[in-house]
């Protein structure tokens, strides 16, 4: 299937918006993410949730950055979850899918918060019911067997 960009009619565009943590050491999140999708042809906008070693929460600047692409009549293809620091942020994300996501915008989540049999450092026992509202909108998942 060809996709297309509203905005060039006719022209094929792909692009995802990669809506997940930086990690400053490591290869995972968006350092592999927007490599990858490139590679493939596709643009790749991201949309940083966290720079972790420093765990840096970016929840404030997610909705302004989004409706600013919603402003601009920026669509998407498709939208990729990850990492999301943590409770208030998976609201924030919920909101921000509502915004950006159209009819045919796929939503693929990586749950991301979990590992080895147990949730990641700073996240409480209910974490993993607020991601399962953002897993209930995809139409892609891909957890961990911890997640799953």
């Amino acid at each position: 299937m060809l996709l297309y960009s509203r905005r060039n009619e006719g022209f094929p565009m792909k692009r995802i918006a990669s809506i997940q943590d930086v990690s400053c050491l490591g290869r995972c999140s968006q350092t592999v993410a927007l490599p990858v999708v490139s590679a493939m042809g596709v643009e790749c906008a991201i949309l940083p949730t966290a720079v972790l070693s420093t765990h840096t929460d970016l929840t404030d600047g997610l909705l302004p950055v989004a409706r600013h692409w919603k402003a601009q009549g920026a669509h998407f293809d498709a939208l990729y979850t990850g990492y999301l620091a943590s409770d208030r942020q998976v609201a924030v994300v919920l909101e921000l899918l509502e915004l950006l996501r159209e009819e045919d915008t796929l939503l693929f989540v990586d749950p991301a918060m979990a590992d080895h049999g147990k949730l990641y450092a700073g996240f409480g026992p209910e974490f993993p019911s607020l991601m399962a509202q953002v897993v209930s909108k995809a139409q892609i998942t891909v957890p961990n067997i911890t997640e799953a």
